[in-house]
């Protein structure tokens, strides 16, 4: 029976893996693909990539997933692994431009006009992004959709899907690597940035103080500080990398006026 048990789970693990080991492969597939036309895709994107779906596959399947319906810590660590740290891998991996490279121009093309329709420049909006991110976790802990979703499962993939997809569109929408249809300023970005990575502070020690209904204090404290310290981190990687852009921007800038000026 143990036995029988243990198979059962097996393969109901590795069907929640085939989707994650498909995008690994059709990642590669498409550097192989684009590597033959343009010059070589560089190896931190693939890196990037694979530490990213793994990161967001570890929430799904094995000992963490396991955990995170009875222990509010392992919760918060699947919460920044599927809503911070994969985001950011993903946004670096660079998918839509490798994609852009691997398929025929007219298809290309298409996509792009996809991509400036306004519900796609809506959702790319730091505002927008920014609402959906924050604004779905002070929902999701400051009521009862937390313990309600330990007894739905359909809530219970929802969350998760909008967790990981609300953390992507806000870190795409703060550091530009793939195509973006409305970019923004530095100004603009930073500003909601602060006040995002604010909000993000302020939902952890009020977790801290109030823990979500069914959660006990001590799991809540110490939850809130790994989301609390463990999103700062998140929160500094991409802020030197948006500096680094806003560096090299300026940089251009000032090189191009110096020429208009030579001119």
């Amino acid at each position: 029976m143990h036995n029988e048990h243990n198979l059962q789970k097996f393969n109901y693990d590795l069907l929640l893996a085939a989707p994650f080991l498909l995008l690994i492969l059709a990642y590669i597939f498409a550097v192989f693909r684009s590597n033959q036309h343009y010059k070589h895709w560089p190896l931190y994107r693939i890196i990037a990539w694979k530490i990213g779906i793994f990161s967001a596959m570890t929430v799904v399947i094995g000992p963490l997933a396991d955990r995170i319906h009875i222990d509010f810590v392992a919760h918060m660590v699947g919460h920044l692994l599927l809503g911070m740290i994969a985001p950011l891998l993903i946004v670096l991996s660079a998918p839509m431009t490798l994609l852009l490279r691997c398929i025929p121009v007219n298809q290309g093309r298409q996509i792009t006009k996809l991509l400036k329709r306004l519900p796609v420049k809506l959702l790319t909006n730091p505002i927008i992004a920014s609402l959906l991110n924050m604004g779905g976790l002070w929902l999701l802990y400051s009521t009862k959709l937390y313990s309600m979703m330990h007894q739905n499962l359909i809530l219970y993939i929802f969350i998760h899907i909008h967790v990981f997809i609300a953390g992507y569109l806000f870190t795409a929408s703060m550091i530009y690597i793939d195509p973006t249809p409305q970019r923004k300023s530095y100004i603009y970005r930073a500003v909601i940035f602060i006040l995002a990575t604010a909000s993000h502070g302020i939902l952890a020690k009020s977790i801290y103080l109030n823990p979500p209904p069914t959660v006990l204090a001590p799991e809540a404290e110490k939850g809130a500080m790994l989301m609390y310290y463990g999103g700062d981190a998140v929160d500094i990687i991409i802020i030197i990398l948006f500096c680094f852009q806003w560096y090299k921007a300026s940089n251009r800038k000032s090189s191009l006026a110096k020429k208009t000026v030579k001119i």
